[in-house]
């Protein structure tokens, strides 16, 4: 989502891999600590194990896009999405039925994906627009191949570009999530 934002703020497509049905599970940073507070206040008992998946929501990738695109034409941006080939190796939409109440039930009050945090997120970006390097924004690896040649160049070319540019993974790894 981060990517999203900064994808939005700069006037660059947010880019969507395939239909974008891919779903993920969100968490709130602050969420992140009570949920690791939680955890050590309530240990398992000897011998027991115990597993939390630490997310509150779960949004398919184009959900996300389409929040973010509202976010900004509140704003007064231009946002338009573009699907892209997805250069992973995953199904265009899957089954996810996590469940994540363990937390909930020892107390954790989640701070769910709003309105304000949107814009405030995309106020941020848009702040900083002129840092943002937007060559950065499309896929620099094809996991269907053994070799990534664009990865290479494209990190030559950032770094001949001199400091000071922000990298769109300052906001956000394009590794496994979005």
């Amino acid at each position: 989502m981060n990517r999203f934002c900064v994808e939005a703020a700069a006037g660059h497509p947010i880019t969507v891999y395939g239909k974008g049905g891919q779903t993920r599970g969100f968490l709130d940073i602050r969420d992140t600590v009570r949920c690791i507070e939680l955890a050590c206040l309530n240990p398992a008992a000897p011998g027991e194990c115990r597993v939390y998946n630490q997310f509150t929501e779960q949004f398919s990738v184009l959900e996300l896009a389409k929040m973010v695109q509202s976010a900004g034409r509140k704003l007064g941006l231009n946002v338009e999405i573009d699907h892209l080939p997805d250069p992973r190796v995953e199904a265009e939409s899957h089954y996810y039925n996590a469940k994540h109440s363990k937390l909930v039930d020892l107390g954790l009050r989640p701070h769910l994906l709003s309105d304000s945090l949107l814009d405030s997120l995309v106020n941020i970006a848009i702040e900083y627009r002129e840092r943002i390097d937007t060559s950065l924004f499309m896929p620099q690896v094809d996991w269907r191949k053994s070799t990534n040649e664009r990865r290479r160049h494209t990190r030559a070319v950032a770094a001949s570009a001199g400091q000071g540019a922000l990298d769109a993974g300052a906001f956000a790894d394009r590794g496994s999530d979005d």
